[in-house]
């Protein structure tokens, strides 16, 4: 381990791509603490001081934001504009025969496809933005529980329309530059730019929400917490590097004196195909009725929808809140899952290569063969996810854990970009003839 951390300073590049990745991080978190203009600084720190209890949804909210969404900061959009803008248009590959077009170009394709995500996120942005701003101007609305103006706070006091606009302005800017801030890491430094951006988000919360386990619960209560967040941090690896291998055979052939094919190879199909998406979506799904009852009116039948709303899915220890999260995580992996590995187009593509999976006929045979198997292990996948993304409810309804940092969501990203960003390095490692930090 030491002499691989030696081998990465020892190499000028590699430190330099580690260090520029570093400083963006760096400059993030920085602009996740600077706040819009016109806002009410005290009742932004008692909004942050009420959503440090929070779960569910805001809870949510507040890990991709690092934050920074309840100190209406630059930054509290986060990069979820971008994540939902890049989800929507892999879905639309599907269904519009241009864009699989241009999937299917090549490097060109997909430049044009990353400047259309780049257009669809601003604009994610910019109505996000809009709704904060009469959000936090009615104190969070039902975000963090309760009815209506739940908290009695104003945020945004001077709510005049140029004051709208240079609010909203400002938060779709922030996440302008937090995207290009993102596509210099990835071209500049080392790893996905995008979700080391939300890894840091996510371990920023670890030491203050940490801090506040161990005053209300004690520290023994947070010991056991800790060594339950290493047993799922091991079940989370071992999911997320989980793999079914299909045996491909390839047929020799003979082209003038040479033979080429004979060999064998697999494809890897991930019990965990579909990662942290399944978890964004339902999120995002249960996060747009709470946006709607804002536009109700504030008493009578308004007043009835947004308590029944705030009572059933925004409470993160309410039957109704786990039964939807759970149903739209698995419902939601399957999606996915079918969306990003399509068994007809993969069993057309060994076909044309000459392989064959041993005992099973090449065309509709293969097809079939592959899609039982994958809807075999997505099961297991999407249970093990829907079971992580509601372990901060079950503690909270056994455990009386308002906000348990290390389990949940947190970990599963933050293991998997931390993979990810390791294999990375692994690999300018193994190019240098250096042994890398993964045997």
């Amino acid at each position: 381990m030491l002499s691989s951390v030696r081998n990465v300073i020892r190499i000028p590049d590699l430190r330099g791509k580690i260090l520029f990745t570093l400083l963006m991080i760096a400059l993030y978190r920085v602009g996740a603490f600077i706040p819009a203009p016109g806002i009410d600084l005290d009742a932004v720190e008692e909004l942050k001081r009420q959503a440090e209890t929070g779960g569910g949804v805001v809870g949510f909210l507040q890990l991709f934001s690092g934050g920074a969404l309840t100190q209406f900061a630059l930054f509290a959009l986060g990069i979820m504009p971008y994540i939902t803008a890049s989800i929507i248009m892999q879905i639309l590959t599907v269904v519009i025969p241009k864009l699989e077009e241009w999937q299917q170009m090549g490097a060109v394709g997909q430049r044009k496809i990353t400047q259309w995500t780049r257009y669809l996120a601003v604009t994610i942005a910019l109505l996000q933005s809009t709704g904060l701003a009469f959000l936090f101007h009615n104190g969070g609305g039902g975000l963090l529980g309760g009815g209506g103006n739940s908290t009695g706070l104003d945020v945004l006091p001077n709510f005049t329309p140029f004051r709208v606009i240079i609010v909203v302005l400002t938060l779709t800017a922030g996440h302008a530059l937090l995207m290009w801030m993102g596509e210099l890491i990835s071209q500049r430094g080392i790893g996905n730019g995008m979700s080391l951006l939300i890894f840091a988000s996510v371990v920023s919360s670890f030491p203050g929400a940490g801090a506040r386990l161990n005053a209300e619960k004690g520290t023994p209560f947070l010991m056991a917490l800790l060594a339950l967040a290493v047993l799922l941090l091991v079940a989370i690896v071992f999911i997320e590097q989980g793999q079914r291998r299909i045996p491909v055979q390839f047929a020799k052939r003979v082209v003038g004196r040479r033979m080429y094919g004979g060999q064998s190879t697999y494809i890897p199909l991930k019990v965990n195909q579909s990662g942290v998406i399944p978890i964004i979506f339902a999120s995002s799904v249960l996060y747009l009725p709470i946006l709607l009852t804002n536009v109700l009116p504030a008493d009578g039948w308004g007043a009835t929808v947004q308590q029944k709303i705030n009572d059933n899915l925004v409470q993160p220890d309410s039957i109704a809140y786990v039964l939807c999260y759970g149903l739209l995580i698995i419902g939601f992996a399957y999606f996915y899952t079918a969306i990003a590995f399509d068994p007809a187009q993969q069993a057309e593509n060994i076909r044309k290569q000459g392989g064959f999976i041993p005992g099973i006929r090449p065309g509709p045979q293969t097809e079939r063969y592959l899609a039982r198997i994958l809807s075999r292990i997505t099961l297991p996948g999407a249970l093990f996810i829907a079971f992580i993304a509601l372990l901060p409810s079950m503690l909270l309804a056994f455990a009386d854990v308002q906000n348990f940092p290390f389990a949940g969501t947190s970990i599963l990203i933050a293991v998997g970009v931390a993979l990810e960003t390791m294999k990375q390095i692994d690999s300018q490692l193994m190019m240098r003839n250096y042994e890398g930090f993964l045997k």
